[in-house]
Parts: C-alpha cells; structure tokens; sequence
C-alpha cells in the first residue's frame, strides 16, 4: 500500500472563463484568473492498495461515487505503470457542490496526494493539467494567491495550464463569502450550465469577446496594486457571465431573492465609499472583493441579513501541498482573517 495526503484551497475566479472549447479535456474557451482562498480548505488522502478490487471514494464520511473519479485515476495509474485501485478519502471545511469551488480545491488535492501515493515527481505545470483533467478550476488552485489560466492553443491541452501571477500575502485583500440557500447542492452542475449557455444563449459570443481585455485590464490592476480597477473587473465580468447564462433557453438562473439582497448590500457599501466588488460563480453565493480594512465592515453588513447563513471572510490562500499522512482536515483550517 502506498498512501499520500494533501490540502488545496479553492479559488475564486476575478475573471470567469464559463464555457468549454473541449468538454472531455477541460479546455477552457477563454482565459480565467482567480484568487486562492485561504478559508476554504479540502484535505484529501489517497492510498493504492493491491488487495482491494475497485476504485472507492467518501467524501465528507459518506461513501461517493466513483464514475468521474475512476476515469481521472486511470490517468494516473496509466503514467505510473501501476495497476492498483485506490482508496481516496476526501473532506472539506466548507458546503460542497453548492457554488464554492469544491471540486476546485478537490482534484487540486487529488492531483498531489494521487501523483504522490503512485510514485510520480510531477512539477507544477505538470500538476496543474492534471487535476484540469477533474475540474476545468483546479488547474488554478495549485497555486497561491493570484493565479492565470491559460487557454491554450493546442488540441491535446498541453499548454492550457495555470500560472501564479502573484502569491498575495504582499496585498492584504479579502474576500468575504456570504453562504445563502442553507449551502445546498445546486440544481445544475457548472458543466452541464455552461454547455447549456454555449449553446443556447444570444449574448454568448459577447461573453467570450469580453475576456481578453478583463484579463489584461485584471493583471494590469494588480501589478499595480489597484483594488479599484481589479474590483471594476471583477464585477462586471461575473454579472457579464451570469447574463450570458440568464439568456440561455431556457434560462440558467443560480441567484435566489436572497443573493439580491446581498447585492443590494454590496451596492450600498460601495455609495458609502467602502471597497466592496461582488463576483458570483455558478451559485447563489456572493463573494465581495475587498480590503483588509473595510472586511469588518463588509461582513458586518452582510451578517445583518437574516437570509445569510454564514459570513466567511478569507484572506490569499497557499497553493496546493502534502501533508502528514492520514492528516484528515478537522479544524485545520485558519480563521481567514
């Protein structure tokens, strides 16, 4: 038996990518770039065994299913010139499939603990196409703080793989999470909405030509350290994407009342002057791009709303790592702040 753990952050997209030039690769349609968090944490242990005669997979100490995962394994067995199926044990410190990066932070994990139990010495790059293999956006939380993911060119993806941009702990930004809907599984899973989006949606060709110049105009804003510009970006290209998706038919619609609660919220921090940017993913969560020193205020706003469920408030997070063996999260993770 040969075991391996790890812990990655999920990450936050600033600038969203929402479609896919490439389904069973992962190849993203434009460029993405994100925000590790370090909040949000998921621990994984994989182990190799040759006495067990199938792949199994608990996620949050309940038995899962293995019909994505069996397949991403293969790739890892198939570079490692093993045969054994694998136990993976995986657990995370905040709601899983609801539209908080889980499956992020989670193949990100898989991808170090997996190359690791099966005897691989892979570098970052390497490491970064491998988990985009599970999930387009785990390709980012290898890495810490800002990270780019490339779109790449090439058919077989090899040059679609994520960079660290900067590893943030030199910009104090936050970002503060308001987990609305009881933190429950959304209704449609971000793949399967972004097909739907791609191709349904009349302002879908718009979406895809607002991209490059967000990236640009977002890594311009933080080699400058410029929360202003960065929040500009950050908010219009998740309300572009959620327009994208809203024109879909029929419509992909992830907000609930209580997201445009917060929303109201944001809006009215930022008429008081406060810096506070919203960007959402592909669920009713909102998300608020802000400073170190207007996140009391920030959360404050939003823990006053009786449809929030929970504030988090999160500072840069590491990029993905082993840990100790059978080092399960359990409390592990920092305050955020």
């Amino acid at each position: 038996m040969t075991t391996a753990t790890a812990q990655a952050c999920a990450n936050i997209a600033l600038v969203k990518y929402w479609g896919k030039r490439d389904r069973a690769l992962n190849l993203p349609a434009q460029g993405s770039l994100s925000l590790t968090l370090d909040a949000l944490r998921t621990t994984t242990t994989v182990r190799f065994d040759e006495s067990i005669s199938a792949d199994s997979f608990t996620l949050d100490g309940e038995e899962a299913s293995t019909s994505r995962l069996g397949p991403w394994l293969d790739i890892v067995r198939e570079r490692a010139g093993i045969s054994q199926f694998a136990h993976v044990e995986s657990r995370n410190d905040f709601p899983t499939s609801s539209g908080l990066a889980s499956s992020a932070s989670a193949y990100a994990a898989l991808a170090v603990a997996a190359t690791e139990a099966a005897g691989l010495s892979l570098n970052r790059s390497e490491l970064s196409e491998l988990a985009r293999r599970g999930s387009g956006s785990a390709a980012r939380s290898l890495f810490a703080g800002f990270a780019i993911w490339h779109r790449g060119e090439r058919e077989d993806g090899k040059d679609s793989i994520a960079e660290e941009l900067v590893a943030g702990t030199d910009w104090p930004l936050r970002m503060v999470i308001a987990i609305v809907g009881g933190g429950k599984k959304k209704s449609i899973s971000s793949r399967d909405a972004m097909g739907h989006c791609a191709a349904t949606s009349p302002l879908y060709a718009a979406w895809l030509a607002s991209v490059p110049p967000d990236l640009q105009a977002a890594r311009e804003a933080i080699a400058n350290r410029d929360l202003a510009a960065l929040g500009a970006v950050t908010q219009g290209s998740a309300m572009a994407m959620h327009a994208a998706a809203l024109a879909s038919r029929p419509p992909v619609r992830y907000w609930q009342p209580a997201t445009l609660r917060c929303l109201d919220i944001v809006e009215a921090l930022q008429a008081a002057g406060i810096s506070a940017y919203p960007t959402m993913d592909a669920g009713p969560h909102v998300k608020v791009l802000t400073s170190a020193e207007d996140s009391e205020a920030v959360a404050a706003a939003l823990t006053e709303l009786d449809e929030v469920d929970q504030v988090i408030v999160s500072k840069a997070g590491p990029g993905a790592r082993r840990m100790p063996d059978a080092q399960l999260s359990d409390g592990q993770s920092s305050d955020g702040q």
